[in-house]
């Protein structure tokens, strides 16, 4: 039996925020979180990233107890450590330091290994006419397409 691919998404991610810079992130998890997200039963909503003590943290990330993990179970909304190479992470870290700038897990997937994986990207969060803007131009794409199926 073939397992379905996971790829849980941050939807209000590019809402939200204009993304610039994107990395891919290795997360320490343990054994039932790993569990749980090749179920897919995650999300990655009002998730952020900070640094502590140089390395990259996330935060608010909800992983729903596994359902056959008795007292071995973990916290649904534990801060976990995200991956990075050296370059990676002071890339990350002057990008956040610029003013309306922040870091957000964009996409949680498993690889080919089967190891959990995050993207997360650098972001500056959008204004309201900014999201009135994007929406527009999701509407114009959506009625292009409809008039070139015809």
């Amino acid at each position: 039996m073939k397992q379905t691919p996971v790829n849980i998404k941050n939807k209000r991610a590019t809402f939200d925020y204009e993304l610039t810079d994107t990395y891919t992130a290795g997360i320490v998890l343990t054994g039932t979180e790993i569990k749980s997200i090749r179920l897919g039963k995650a999300s990655l909503v009002d998730t952020f990233c900070y640094f502590a003590n140089g390395e990259l943290w996330v935060k608010n990330m909800h992983i729903a107890e596994y359902f056959y993990g008795s007292y071995n179970n973990h916290n649904a909304r534990r801060e976990r450590k995200l991956l990075l190479n050296k370059k990676e992470l002071e890339k990350l870290l002057r990008g956040s330091k610029d003013p309306g700038y922040t870091i957000i897990p964009v996409r949680m997937f498993i690889n080919e290994k089967g190891l959990a994986k995050v993207v997360v990207a650098l972001a500056r969060g959008k204004k309201e006419y900014d999201k009135r803007e994007s929406l527009r131009e999701k509407d114009d794409k959506r009625d292009m397409a409809r008039m070139f199926k015809r």
